[in-house]
């Protein structure tokens, strides 16, 4: 299962500068797989050192992080919900991703014309926010203007209850507030996604700041941005896009000492990574062995059978059991055989929940 995220922005805040860095990652390390899939989406690996031990202790021949893939949505200025600029054509790519990235100006700079004449984090959000809403506005219109007649004249429940969801939408779209900002029980959930509302979508402010702010962790315009942020319970975090571009063109040991010079431990890319594993409740367990050794990402709260089917349908659709151990375990006895020798492998059956960590082994049969 891998994690699309739809980066979004005006004109002139480093949208572009940022997806280019990401679109080169691929320089990092050879044996990490990177792919572009069409000039705007990138594919990056997500940093996690617990692989590179995993390979040191069984020597594998293979090594398979998971996977982060990044949809550029380019064009999006004011009247994008109408047509302006690319806005249809990219809208309807964002409804297919499964988070957010809003990417703010929050830096000075002469030599950088804004396409609004200033800086000014909150209003650039609330244009991009008004643009998603009204997208949004006109699916529910027109689904409520074609099954509207329909709910009003017939005795279909599952018709009057979508119509009465869609109107609570509107509602609230109208009121210029997010879907995300309501909240549905499990039936009202299911009419809801399966529209692919953009402001349904959780979403990551990235406040791109210069780089004599990175070290401060913001400056004032951030400072808006995350009192903005807080009161809708999204997260936000600073980037500066000219240390990204700067990163992506280093190995890995020259990125590290770059980094320690700057006096921060993770470049912007692996800190949207992280947070957007947060945001989603993402997690990862590991299947690991001679020829192979990979990182899978499943939502928290999946059962083992889930999980394995993950990795094929066959895993999910025979599941018999799963041997795991835990990643601390193994460190701390310092191999498979003395994790067996002090009875910390398990045996799991169907209704175990899956552990961020977990080292599996599924036995299944079709």
């Amino acid at each position: 299962m891998s994690l699309t995220a739809g980066i979004v922005g005006l004109p002139n805040v480093g949208k572009s500068t940022l997806f280019n860095a990401i679109t080169k990652k691929n320089i990092l390390a050879a044996n990490y797989p990177f792919a572009t899939i069409d000039p705007n989406v990138g594919v990056v690996t997500v940093p996690d050192k617990r692989l590179e031990f995993l390979q040191d202790l069984y020597q594998t021949e293979s090594v398979v992080p998971t996977t982060y893939e990044f949809t550029d949505i380019a064009g999006l200025v004011k009247g994008a919900s109408a047509g302006e600029g690319l806005g249809n054509k990219f809208l309807s790519h964002i409804r297919e991703v499964d988070a957010i990235v809003e990417v703010v100006r929050c830096f000075e700079d002469k030599n950088i014309i804004h396409v609004e004449n200033e800086v000014d984090p909150i209003r650039d959000i609330e244009i991009i926010n008004v643009e998603l809403m009204l997208a949004d506005l006109e699916v529910v219109e027109n689904r409520i203007n074609r099954i509207g007649k329909k709910a009003a004249m017939s005795k279909d429940k599952e018709v009057v209850k979508e119509v009465t969801i869609l109107n609570k939408l509107k509602e609230c779209l109208e009121a210029n507030k997010p879907i995300r900002s309501l909240e549905f029980d499990v039936e009202e959930l299911k009419y809801v996604n399966a529209f692919n509302f953009l402001t349904h979508k959780p979403i990551i402010y990235m406040a791109n700041i210069s780089e004599e702010d990175l070290i401060s962790d913001g400056n004032q315009y951030v400072d808006k941005v995350r009192e903005y942020a807080a009161a809708e319970n999204s997260s936000v975090i600073t980037v500066c896009a000219k240390i990204e571009s700067e990163l992506c063109e280093l190995n890995d040991e020259d990125k590290i000492e770059f980094l320690k010079e700057l006096g921060i431990n993770n470049s912007g890319l692996d800190k949207l990574i992280y947070a957007t594993y947060d945001l989603l409740g993402l997690a990862t367990y590991f299947t690991a062995g001679v020829q192979e050794c990979r990182a899978w990402t499943f939502k928290k709260g999946m059962k083992a059978p889930e999980c394995a089917g993950i990795i094929h349908s066959d895993f999910e659709r025979g599941f018999i059991r799963a041997e795991v151990m835990s990643y601390d375990d193994l460190v701390e006895c310092g191999n498979e055989k003395n994790v067996k020798d002090a009875g910390k492998m398990r045996l799991e059956g169907k209704e175990y929940v899956m552990k961020d960590g977990d080292i599996c082994h599924f036995r299944f049969n079709v």
